[in-house]
């Protein structure tokens, strides 16, 4: 009896996966709607109300002071060892290479850089913006604040947006702007933004950094995601640009013509056929009349024998024109009398 293996889960998504078609036509590009600029002027306004309420010593201030003295890390101590492993998937390094890596396969699988191109894109606009950010506002973080209650602005630290919190956002989340489908694209926004929710209190968890430095950072990153559909033509142009590289580098690499290759044994061989009575053309006739050249004959591979080698082939019947007064030889030759008889 023969018994098929039973599909596990994993497997299933494999072959799910290989069945799809290379160059999706379905896949849309997200453009700049009216519903997404809203978001990001409301994204905009509130982060300029975090950085305002910070730059005030407001009462968002002194809130990250009574979280900082609650130390949460002294609270839940036996959670600390799993934190600091999750905590990871923040960090700009680690979570680059692995959402590259995945980008990268699909840009393989559907033939296009649009999504690796997009990644790089959004990866370029977290550093600048955040990066700026972070050196222009001068804050310390909370293990190395001076006095107390105060916003701990202007001394020199990059602390303020945090970049774990940004960076949670933007590269988990830039799986969500890619999807292929709005089902996976509405499971990969909530996926993202339990991710990167979670990646921001877990800074605030361990102390390296305040709680407005996570909501600045949520902003910073949700400001990136709202704003890519302004890049994308700059997208298609580099994508279109790259292509065009590589297509004029090949081009001039199939200049070069390479010698002729000697014919493997046993391959077939092309040989003219010799002239016969039945290729000329007598000069008589016209012009119209004149038979096109035969192709050359292909022999098929293996020993071929000479002319002489040849068993004749008798042709059928006779090649004389028939004549009414000549007898056939077979009813001569049975009226003829025996000789000696």
């Amino acid at each position: 009896m023969r018994t098929e293996r039973n599909l596990t889960r994993l497997d299933r998504v494999f072959a799910r996966l290989d069945r799809e078609p290379e160059r999706p036509a379905h896949i849309d590009v997200p453009r700049m709607s009216r519903h997404r600029v809203v978001l990001f002027a409301a994204t905009l306004a509130f982060y300029l109300a975090i950085v305002w309420a910070v730059a005030i010593t407001s009462w968002l201030v002194r809130f990250d002071w009574q979280v900082m003295f609650f130390r949460p890390y002294q609270q839940w101590p036996e959670i600390h060892a799993f934190l600091d492993y999750y905590v990871v998937l923040g960090q700009r390094g680690p979570t680059a290479v692995m959402v590259a890596a995945w980008l990268g396969w699909r840009s393989w699988r559907q033939h296009t850089l649009r999504p690796l191109l997009t990644l790089g894109a959004s990866l370029l606009l977290l550093n600048i913006t955040v990066g700026a950010a972070k050196l222009g506002m001068g804050r310390l973080g909370p293990h190395y604040a001076i006095t107390i209650g105060s916003n701990e602005m202007g001394l020199g630290g990059d602390i303020f947006p945090s970049g774990h919190t940004a960076n949670a956002v933007v590269t988990w989340g830039i799986l969500a702007y890619l999807a292929s489908t709005p089902r996976a694209r509405r499971w990969l926004s909530a996926l993202s933004a339990v991710t990167s929710l979670g990646v921001g209190l877990t800074t605030v968890y361990l102390g390296t950094h305040w709680l407005s430095d996570v909501l600045l950072g949520w902003a910073a990153g949700l400001l990136i995601l709202l704003a890519l559909p302004w890049c994308e033509p700059l997208i298609a142009r580099a994508e279109a640009g790259i292509f065009s590289l590589r297509d004029s580098w090949r081009a001039r690499r199939g200049r070069v013509v390479p010698a002729p290759a000697a014919s493997p044994v046993g391959a077939p061989a092309m040989v003219p056929r010799p002239a016969t009575a039945e290729d000329e053309v007598p000069a008589r006739e016209p012009a119209a009349s004149v038979r096109a050249p035969r192709a050359p004959v292909y022999l098929a591979p293996g020993p071929h024998t000479g002319r002489s080698e040849r068993t004749p082939v008798t042709p059928v019947g006779s090649r004389r024109p028939p004549h009414a007064d000549r007898v056939a030889r077979s009813a001569t030759t049975s009226a003829r009398p025996l000789a000696g008889g």
